[in-house]
């Protein structure tokens, strides 16, 4: 279950403020400071993503011993944290903003430097992935050879998704999927003069030919990736949404751990990577790194302690169910469209998750609604209904299907208890059978015919 990260970090500073006027030295613009971030980047900065959103992460780097290095280890609270030394000083990026736009950026102690030793316990905590990420940030530790051999073997056994850097060196063979941007990717391979910069499908196919990994996905930043297997099929467009962003900083990042997390949790390697598109402009759309929490305030509102991140828990569906079952307890699952949410659905859930140890919601697609209730439905689109699904107390994930039926998402989940509203009772639920078939029991729940969102929404329409 446990992700691990491997690769670089570096202390990120960001000061921000507004801009006002022209320096009277030269023609630049004087930047005056309002605040000041620090964060944990590279590397890091993918393990403090995924331990931000709850999951066991390994981060296995090497850190400086100074005073950048004692800020890095600071600012990876909540992260496991598996660390040699780098003998050198700990690079530090600082980007200076005049409201949201990048004015300058200052490097320090960021010249390439020797590849690092990796220590036996770095070489444990790889060994103990479920998937791993390597997030390369060209100083070295990438090309460790032991490191380089165990991942090799690894790749094997387990998902590694690798995100290369153009100082780096080159994936070792096998791995699930190497993620360029599309810059690095032209970049690897201009040697190869008949390939078009303007062809990412015949970029994609060069470098999956040289890197001998499973699969190529190059990203093109607002017009999302190319992904190209080795299964021999042609490659397929991975398109984003649109979104406004004036920083795309740690994009990539988001990207690579949402792979991981998608890959963890069953999915094959296409829907994992439209499903990480989405979530790296969902990243962006949300103000990207400049959103993330501060991981420097040690007390919350009226002194408590920020919540640790291993006491949180994934709204992810598939690896909650699977997270849930490994502990011992009862997946309860119910499923509807959902739309104009209203006291009888809260009732409803309410009574569902009291039956288990977490409730997942199985929600009708857009399109599912529309075949079901007829073209003027849904009234709120499925990731507002999501959305407001997920803010309930009850509700602890939402898995969307776009059959007519949820037979096809419950054999995903395969819940333990499978719950529907009470107006089934007497009945045998149409998905008893399947639900069965693993073990699992179908329950019903008290049913409030008084609430009806098609009553709510005829109502509506005489109001409007």
């Amino acid at each position: 279950m446990r992700i691990v990260v491997v690769g670089d970090v570096m202390l990120d500073v960001d000061l921000s403020g507004e801009a006002t006027r022209l320096s009277p030295d030269a023609p630049v613009p004087v930047v005056d400071i309002s605040g000041v971030r620090r964060r944990a980047g590279g590397a890091g900065l993918v393990a403090r993503m995924l331990a931000q959103d709850g999951w066991p992460v390994t981060l296995v780097t090497v850190i400086g011993d100074d005073d950048a290095g004692s800020q890095l280890r600071t600012h990876l609270a909540g992260v496991r944290l598996v660390a040699g030394t780098s003998g050198y000083p700990s690079p530090v990026k600082t980007r200076v903003r005049a409201g949201s736009h990048p004015v300058v950026r200052f490097d320090q102690g960021c010249e390439k430097t020797p590849v690092p030793d990796v220590s036996p316990a770095m070489l444990r905590a790889v060994e103990q992935a479920g998937v791993v990420i390597v997030a390369d940030y060209g100083r070295g530790l990438a090309a460790n050879p032991q490191l380089r051999d165990l991942l090799a073997r690894l790749a094997r056994q387990v998902p590694v998704i690798w995100d290369p850097h153009p100082s780096g060196p080159e994936p070792v063979p096998g791995v699930a999927v190497v993620t360029p941007n599309i810059s690095e990717a032209t970049k690897a391979v201009q040697a190869a003069g008949n390939v078009s910069p303007a062809d990412p499908a015949a970029i994609a196919g060069v470098l999956l030919e040289r890197w001998r990994s499973q699969a190529v996905m190059v990203t093109r930043g607002e017009e999302g990736a190319v992904l190209l297997q080795q299964d021999g099929a042609s490659a397929k467009a991975v398109p984003a949404p649109r979104v406004e962003a004036g920083d795309p900083c740690g994009a990539g990042d988001r990207l690579a751990a949402s792979l991981a997390i998608h890959l963890l949790a069953g999915r094959d390697l296409p829907e994992a990577a439209a499903l990480a598109v989405h979530d790296a402009a969902d990243f962006l759309a949300a103000g990207g790194v400049a959103a993330l929490p501060d991981t420097s305030v040690e007390d919350g509102p009226e002194g408590q302690r920020p919540e640790p991140a291993s006491r949180r828990r994934t709204t992810e569906p598939l690896l909650l169910a699977r997270s849930i079952r490994e502990s011992g307890g009862k997946v309860v699952a119910t499923g509807g469209c959902f739309d104009l949410i209203h006291a009888g659905h809260i009732r409803s859930l309410t009574a569902a998750r009291e039956l288990g140890d977490c409730l997942i919601v199985c929600l009708n697609s857009d399109d599912s609604v529309r075949r079901l209730k007829g073209p003027e439905r849904p009234i709120i689109g499925q990731h507002d209904r999501a959305e407001l699904l997920l803010a309930m107390e009850c509700v602890d994930a939402v898995m969307v299907f776009d059959e007519d039926t949820p037979e096809a998402a419950l054999a995903r989940l395969r819940p333990d208890i499978w719950v529907k509203g009470g107006d089934y009772k007497g009945a045998r639920l149409p998905e008893a059978e399947l639900v069965e078939s693993w073990g699992g029991r179908c329950l019903t729940v008290p049913f409030h015919p008084a609430r009806s969102t098609t009553g709510l929404a005829a109502a509506l329409a005489k109001v409007s």
